[in-house]
């Protein structure tokens, strides 16, 4: 029973990072229509940022900073990359967001190595919080789920009750009324993609510390914040939160689980045969955990193709 409790606690905190990283590509993706495929490329960037800022003005600061500068590094992007190619349609931006995930990669690899760096705690923050089952459960942890708590409130309420927020969606769904009104609605889509590149950012600058940071990390979270966004529904942050934590949790206690299909046609007598058959009949849950997120992506585009908690069309 403990160990269950410290996978769901696991699982959940993993979703909630995931959301973190994810808060950002759902209003970059969903509400800007712009596929940012150089999304984890800022969530790896916000690790080093913050790994570089760290020996120089502490942890806490560095933290606080390394999201900004993303967020500013996103804002160029827009502003001198994207804009040039947002008329052209989808295919051109997956390529400059693609080909700018590659010069971010290389560049860490050119100042850094590529290799792991070490960008660890400070020790007054790595304490337990406390014991399950005999286990030690790291407080900084419960601070990455806090602040992706934290993230997720201050986000829906700026967008839902603010007038900050009926300008960003309204320059989103109808720009050109919007721009009739005077807004200045190339300025919003940049403040969004730079906001969405820092929240990525903030991510990886609470994450990198707890595990490892390195030039790989981007291409380990990248495909999975697609499907976060895909299950979701695009545009939709509630449905981002939801399917992280389902993503989360059900990878986490995927892991832990070694049984097969052999042993459950056991029940019925058919264990055997199912064994003498082998293939996809003895793999066990654990070994195929990294694909559930994938899975539960088809089954969702299945059923509901415009995701959770997105609009049907």
């Amino acid at each position: 029973m403990d160990h269950l409790a410290v996978a769901v606690l696991n699982g959940a905190i993993y979703g909630l990072l995931l959301f973190m990283v994810s808060a950002g590509l759902t209003l970059i993706f969903g509400m800007m229509g712009v596929l940012n495929f150089a999304h984890a490329s800022f969530y790896m960037l916000g690790a080093y940022v913050a790994y570089a800022l760290a020996g120089v003005i502490g942890f806490v600061p560095a933290v606080i900073a390394a999201p900004i500068v993303v967020g500013l590094v996103g804002v160029v992007v827009e502003r001198y990359f994207l804009r040039r190619v947002h008329r052209f349609g989808h295919a051109h931006e997956l390529l400059l967001t693609f080909g700018l995930s590659f010069i971010i990669a290389e560049l860490i690899k050119l100042f850094f190595g590529n290799f792991p760096v070490d960008y660890r705690l400070p020790a007054a923050l790595n304490f337990a919080a406390f014991r399950i089952g005999g286990t030690d459960y790291p407080v900084y942890r419960l601070i990455m789920g806090a602040a992706a708590l934290a993230m997720f409130g201050l986000i829906y309420a700026l967008l839902t009750t603010t007038r900050v927020g009926i300008v960003v969606r309204s320059a989103i769904y109808r720009p050109k009324m919007a721009e009739a009104l005077g807004h200045n609605v190339p300025l919003v889509f940049m403040g969004v993609f730079g906001v969405g590149a820092a929240l990525a950012g903030l991510a990886g600058a609470l994450a990198g510390a707890f595990y490892t940071t390195n030039p790989n990390m981007a291409l380990e979270l990248g495909v999975l914040v697609f499907v976060v966004v895909v299950i979701g529904g695009l545009g939709s942050l509630e449905g981002a939160m939801v399917a992280s934590l389902l993503i989360g949790i059900i990878t986490s206690l995927a892991v832990g689980v070694d049984a097969s299909l052999a042993d459950l046609l056991s029940y019925i007598g058919l264990g055997d045969w199912a064994r003498a058959v082998g293939g996809p009949l003895t793999l066990q849950v654990s070994s195929l955990a990294a694909t559930i997120p994938f899975a539960l992506m088809l089954l969702v585009l299945l059923v509901r193709p415009s995701g959770l908690f997105g609009e049907k069309n």
